[in-house]
């Protein structure tokens, strides 16, 4: 062990020779996603590229071949995170089968924002008409932050504050991507250049939603147990993110995240009690081919368990986890009573397993 202590986020800090305070009354009732209309292509953002990729001798199949990305989607131009937000939010109400006016907390985990200020959790708020005893705020925490707000509204839950809460998500990739195309054409970039932009170029867009409730008086929805979390904020600038780029040291990054994720998960398997043999379904936060692989062999996983939606949907941030859950419900992926991690990296780095019984 490496001395580091454990925290259940609200819950409990407990010693590996613990057995973690998890949720007793938490529970999914739904959680939907939507869809951007769009489909971009690598192809076709390399196609853009080619002035400059040509004078550089990068392959026009680079994006592609290194990432697994065969596309990403893109809102309508002037779309706002807190529209495609507002959209899930209610796709998640109704399938919740809730009024609005029993939710007692609206979270929203965006990386993308409409404004610094006001909160687009207040935005959201507005447009779905809640009630004015309904809490709202920002939670940012990178690539994470949904699984922070599912943490907090479980929380609240917990505590006998609230019976509902809904964590949302809406984030768009179009600004910054043709922001960065159009950088990268600038004469005078370098290969140094075009590696440190190569991120920006992976990101997708998508926005999610999930209402979480009180096990007792829904027996039949899902139970989210919680989980554990685990910092390595020494490596906090090797992503550095704008909303017209994202700025990346990608094999440290790589690598480093790899790192804090294995370790994440063998604490997670000391202080829950399970590993890779009692897991139905692997939901992972996705940034490509090469991080979804390496993570599943270094946690010991069947990537078979691991539904991916990487290749149509590149790196959609901390909307990745919800939307990549509703996908695999979707398809009959994971039973009643199945098993499934959640799994995320964040940029900073943060890192978080936590337990979901279908």
């Amino acid at each position: 062990m490496d001395g580091l202590s454990v925290r259940r986020i609200g819950i409990a800090t407990f010693h590996p020779e613990d057995r973690p305070m998890l949720f007793d009354n938490v529970s999914i009732l739904s959680v939907e996603r939507e869809d951007a209309p769009h489909r971009i292509t690598s192809a076709w953002i390399m196609e853009q590229l080619a002035p400059t990729t040509e004078r550089l001798g990068i392959p026009p199949t680079l994006l592609e071949d290194l990432t697994g990305i065969v596309a990403r989607k893109w809102w309508d131009p002037g779309v706002q995170p807190s529209d495609v937000a507002t959209m899930a939010a209610n796709r998640a109400i109704a399938a919740a089968g809730i009024e609005r006016r029993q939710l007692g907390v609206l979270i929203s985990t965006s990386v993308c924002r409409d404004y610094i200020e006001p909160s687009t959790a207040c935005l959201v708020h507005g447009n779905l008409e809640l009630p004015p005893d309904c809490l709202n705020f920002d939670v940012a925490n990178a690539c994470l932050a949904f699984i922070n707000g599912m943490d907090l509204v479980g929380t609240m839950i917990e505590r006998g504050d609230i019976d509902y809460g809904i964590v949302v998500d809406g984030e768009g990739s179009r600004f910054a991507i043709e922001s960065t195309i159009e950088r990268l054409l600038q004469p005078g970039n370098t290969d140094v250049d075009f590696r440190d932009n190569f991120a920006t170029l992976t990101l997708g867009s998508g926005a999610a939603a999930m209402i979480l409730c009180r096990t007792d008086r829904h027996p039949e929805a899902h139970r989210y147990l919680g989980g554990v979390s685990l910092a390595a904020t020494e490596h906090n600038r090797l992503c550095l993110g704008q909303p017209d780029k994202m700025v990346t040291d990608t094999k440290p990054l790589l690598i480093e995240g790899l790192k804090l994720a294995g370790r994440t998960w063998a604490r997670s398997m000391e202080a829950m009690n399970w590993g890779p043999a009692d897991l139905d379904l692997v939901v992972m936060h996705q940034v490509s081919k090469v991080h979804t692989e390496q993570w599943a062999a270094l946690g010991g996983l069947d990537l078979g368990m691991v539904h991916t939606i990487f290749p149509e949907y590149g790196n959609i941030g901390p909307a990745g986890i919800p939307v990549v859950l509703n996908q695999a419900v979707e398809q009959g992926k994971v039973e009643r009573g199945g098993t499934i991690a959640l799994m995320g990296i964040g940029s900073g780095l943060n890192s978080t397993m936590a337990k979901v019984i279908w």
